[in-house]
């Protein structure tokens, strides 16, 4: 478990420092940044790869939370990461959106109880389908 998920935190933080380097490739060509805000694509890595590499994986896969832990503890994390790093990338952009955020919390709870019960659906489908493999 460990080693899978030092993988994926990894695997996460690399994908979302290049998709970040190229955003800022993209909307920032004729800006100069500091070197210092590369401290902040680190940043926005490290809490990438900590909610989508580390912590839904183990939420979902590894603890046996009830359902509605799984909910709250998912949506919580993710608003206040999301935060987090669109605050590390613009503070002026953290400012634009802050009012729009019980809007987005909602949202989540809502989007997140979609997807537990859509995931739950098709987890317990696979696992029908594996179990009677072995009894035929």
């Amino acid at each position: 478990m460990i080693n899978q998920l030092k993988q994926n935190f990894f695997e996460v933080f690399t994908i979302t420092s290049l998709w970040v380097t190229l955003l800022m490739t993209l909307f920032l060509k004729d800006q100069t940044i500091s070197m210092l805000y590369l401290w902040n694509v680190a940043g926005i890595a490290v809490i990438s790869a900590g909610l989508f590499g580390v912590m839904y994986n183990a939420l979902w896969n590894y603890f046996s939370l009830k359902p509605v832990w799984n909910i709250l503890i998912s949506s919580v994390l993710n608003m206040l990461g999301g935060l987090a790093a669109v605050w590390l990338f613009s503070k002026e952009m953290f400012d634009l959106i802050l009012p729009w955020v019980p809007g987005m919390v909602v949202l989540s709870v809502f989007l997140h109880t979609i997807a537990f019960y859509f995931y739950a659906k098709m987890d317990s489908k696979k696992t029908a389908e594996e179990l009677n493999k072995i009894l035929k």
